[in-house]
């Protein structure tokens, strides 16, 4: 969260364990999030991911980064079948290397 605004971007935390995470509103599910989604940063391995496919899907992100672990090929041919671009990749990486 602290290196996605320190390159300017606008982190939305989701995480049904907390209220606020580093000064942001938490929401508890994708779906909850009343603004629409650029890119999902995932860190959920696929036995957590899985369930929420649907629900990912329908916000419509135009990216989803699955980060180390949270690599799920069953998300991502969903998700290119909806027009949804997936990166497997690191945001931190892709973060110090311009990539993000």
């Amino acid at each position: 969260m602290r290196l996605l605004a320190q390159h300017g971007h606008h982190a939305i935390p989701i995480n049904p364990a907390f209220e606020e995470i580093e000064g942001e509103r938490c929401y508890p599910s994708v779906g909850s999030v009343p603004e629409p989604i650029d890119t999902i940063t995932m860190y959920l391995g696929k036995a957590r991911s899985n369930p929420l496919s649907a629900e990912i899907i329908a916000k419509k992100p135009a990216r989803i980064i699955m980060n180390p672990g949270a690599e799920n090929d069953d998300l991502a041919a969903k998700a290119r079948k909806h027009g949804i671009e997936v990166v497997e990749g690191c945001t931190l990486v892709m973060l110090g290397s311009g990539t993000f």
